[in-house]
């Protein structure tokens, strides 16, 4: 095997296929990552039995071949060579040879037999989506993504074609965030759950462009397809919130107000709230909404905080608490310049909206009981 390639190229595939290389594993062919040559083309591979990523570069190839090298070792490498072409050969020994101007380093490498295959996807469902729609979606709700393992469920986003839009929706048993997309094409309604860091990689892989990416479901597996990268993961099984059910349709309270201001404040509050004088306690931030005005504070031995913005009320006056992440969370998803804030009890879910995207984007947050 012998190929030479531009650096910026290859640089770019590995910095895709090195998220699917396995961090924990007893198997060392998944540290690696799987090297072959196509005609004109050089495929990467990687797969930790849960995602798998491929990508495909141009390259001169001049001798067909294929091999497994350590992942990390050779894209450090091809990180710090210099920006210009790389030679790269697989000489008699199974040694991985890489040449660039006045480099030249020999690598170990296993066996490609013994790398696994990924699964291949019988696409029974499927949508095509712009990357900047998919990216928005993800990143309007991946926030709010279990990190629990006993609810392996809520550790991925639905993703639920119905009455051709695209909804994505995530949980975590205290907040909950849920993005809506009408396709241009119709589709089969569908309804799968992708695990929380298969989205995280898709997100940091796809770019924020008009190119198209194409998702593909089977019976335990979904596909990512773009010009030059396919990722492939399993997903995860189980019944998942239905989460209309929960959203509240009406509100006791609601105010308008600008959302940098709003945001500003719970930042500001939150540096006595997230203080580590007490790492064992948590302390919510208050929110009190009176006749066109909205306080924001916290005490504990920290210290006092308190913000007041004047703004658009609605509904009765009301006192609240949150956990101010979670809070400011959503705001930083949300892009334009107004929000809504929707209050029913003291206890029950609040909600958060965009004033421009309504219907499209919302957050729900439970309240923390405030104790005086």
């Amino acid at each position: 095997m012998k190929f030479i390639c531009e650096k910026e190229n290859l640089l770019k595939a590995l910095n895709s296929v090195i998220r699917g290389v396995s961090s924990k594993t007893t198997m060392p062919i998944l540290e690696g990552i799987l090297i072959q040559t196509n005609e004109n083309e050089v495929k990467l591979t990687t797969y930790d039995l849960e995602l798998g990523i491929e990508y495909v570069i141009d390259c001169e190839v001049i001798e067909q071949g294929n091999t497994v090298v350590t992942a990390s070792m050779f894209s450090e490498i091809i990180r710090r060579l210099p920006d210009t072409d790389i030679s790269i050969t697989l000489d008699d020994k199974e040694l991985l040879v890489i040449e660039c101007e006045g480099s030249l380093y020999k690598l170990a490498t296993m066996n490609p037999i013994e790398f696994p295959e990924l699964p291949k996807i019988d696409q029974e469902n499927s949508i095509k989506l712009e990357q900047n729609i998919l990216k928005d979606m993800i990143s309007k709700t991946i926030f709010a993504v279990s990190t629990e393992t006993h609810r392996p469920i809520f550790t991925g986003c639905l993703f639920e074609i119905k009455d051709n839009k695209i909804n994505v929706v995530a949980v975590d048993g205290y907040r909950l965030g849920w993005k809506q997309k009408a396709l241009e094409e119709t589709v089969n309604d569908f309804k799968v759950v992708i695990p929380g860091k298969t989205l995280n990689e898709v997100n940091k892989i796809i770019s924020d462009s008009f190119d198209e990416i194409k998702i593909s479901v089977a019976k335990n597996q979904a596909l990512f397809e773009m010009e030059r990268c396919k990722i492939v993961t399993r997903l995860l099984e189980g019944e998942f919130l239905e989460y209309e059910k929960v959203i509240p349709k009406t509100y006791e309270t609601r105010i308008r107000v600008n959302k940098r201001e709003l945001q500003e404040c719970f930042e500001r509050v939150s540096l006595i709230s997230m203080s580590n004088i007490e790492k064992e306690r948590k302390y919510p931030v208050k929110v009190e909404i009176d006749i066109g005005k909205i306080v924001i504070s916290c005490k504990n031995q920290a210290g006092d905080a308190k913000e007041e913005i004047f703004l658009t009320t609605e509904g009765k006056n009301l006192e609240v608490g949150f956990n101010p992440k979670y809070f400011l969370d959503a705001l930083k998803a949300i892009d334009d310049e107004e929000v809504y804030v929707e209050f029913g009890s003291s206890l029950s879910p609040s909600i958060i909206r965009s004033v421009e995207e309504v219907g499209d984007y919302v957050y729900m947050i439970l309240p923390i009981r405030i104790q005086e």
